[in-house]
């Protein structure tokens, strides 16, 4: 193949590409991306077996078509470092040069018939949903799902589909965020008696690739596995094993105290009293009681905090403990301007913010 790039395209392709790069060695070759040079275009490939993806890169002038094998951490390093801004790439089963005006690089290949396919998206059962719509779903969700695997805990994000809805579930055991939005179903696509879930790090690189809020994406989830087809890229991933916990009885049941919030005055407060937290006292004491809030920390070493806030609540006073982590977590994704309820039971059971179709559920601390 033999193709002209603009280096900052072609960075920007590598570096989305290059999350779908094997970090393990189960075959040399995955360590490496495939570009495939067709008509005025160009796609990039990756993928480790369990996640792949098909960028395609805009603005290429292609004088032979074809296919390369490309070092994807080199490639890297030289689309960075380069100070050529149109860049020549020309490969062969040997070869592969990347050269500019300035700068010229080789590095050895590989055949491509020899990298393993990523599949294409040609699903008739899949929900549409708006780039925008479902970047902030993300955005609201993926934070609060386990890095690692605990029990009762999944590295992923649930996707429930039906009808012109889709809700996004994710927990870490410790807490649990849930968001709702509007998806358009296509022929009878709808997740019923599942419990897919979408590991973590394919869940990243599709909202990378959400960078046009208008655009439309395609959903679609197999019995082992999930497609989502946005205007330039098409994602593929591995589902993860097992059933998700039954996250709806985490709600609480009968939340009997209601209190209003503003995001951005609540996690000042949060981030003051936090202060005197240390690692064996990682807690802060909120105290809601008429008109105000009261939070205070206390450390061995460190000392002491206690913030006071209003609040436009008239109920009955009542004490419960957090890690401050898991709060600050939830509201710097929300605007500073955002109303939110709280919804207590008692300083024992799971506190519930609501944000609209959002919701948040935290443990208290003993």
């Amino acid at each position: 193949m033999k193709a002209h790039f603009h280096r900052e395209g072609l960075l920007s392709a590598v570096q989305v590409a290059g999350v779908a790069v094997a970090s393990k060695d189960v075959k040399p070759i995955l360590k490496n991306l495939k570009a495939i040079a067709e008509g005025d275009r160009c796609t990039i490939m990756a993928t480790d077996l369990e996640l792949g993806i098909r960028l395609e890169v805009r603005g290429v002038t292609v004088e032979e078509t074809g296919d390369a094998i490309m070092p994807a951490a080199r490639t890297l390093a030289i689309l960075r470092e380069s100070t050529d801004e149109e860049l020549l790439l020309q490969a062969n089963t040997e070869r592969c040069l990347v050269q500019g005006q300035f700068n010229e690089f080789e590095m050895p290949s590989e055949d491509p018939a020899n990298f393993p396919d990523v599949p294409t998206f040609a699903e008739e059962k899949y929900h549409e949903l708006k780039a925008e719509n479902l970047r902030e779903m993300i955005r609201r969700t993926i934070f609060a799902a386990a890095i690692e695997n605990p029990r009762y805990a999944v590295t992923g994000i649930l996707w429930e589909l039906e009808g012109n809805s889709a809700r996004l579930v994710a927990t870490d055991g410790r807490r649990l965020a849930v968001d709702q939005g509007p998806a358009e179903g296509h022929g009878g696509h709808d997740t019923k008696g599942q419990t897919p879930v979408v590991p973590t790090k394919a869940m990243s690189l599709l909202e990378r690739n959400l960078a046009d809020p208008k655009e439309t994406v395609r959903v679609s989830l197999r019995p082992n596995e999930v497609l989502f087809k946005t205007d330039r890229a098409m994602i593929y991933s591995r589902l993860v094993e097992g059933r998700y916990p039954a996250y709806r009885e985490v709600f609480p049941k009968k939340a009997t105290t209601k209190i209003p919030l503003s995001a951005g005055p609540f996690q000042s407060a949060i981030r003051q009293a936090a202060i005197m937290t240390d690692e064996e006292s990682k807690k802060v004491t909120f105290t809601f009681s008429k008109k105000k809030l009261i939070l205070q920390a206390s450390g061995t070493q460190t000392g002491r905090s206690k913030v006071e806030m209003s609040l436009d609540y008239d109920g009955k006073a009542i004490e419960i403990r957090f890690d401050p982590r898991y709060l600050t977590d939830m509201l710097r994704i929300l605007d500073p301007g955002t109303s939110l309820t709280l919804e207590l039971v008692d300083g024992n059971s799971p506190a519930l913010f609501r944000v609209g179709d959002y919701s948040y559920v935290v443990m208290p601390l003993t």
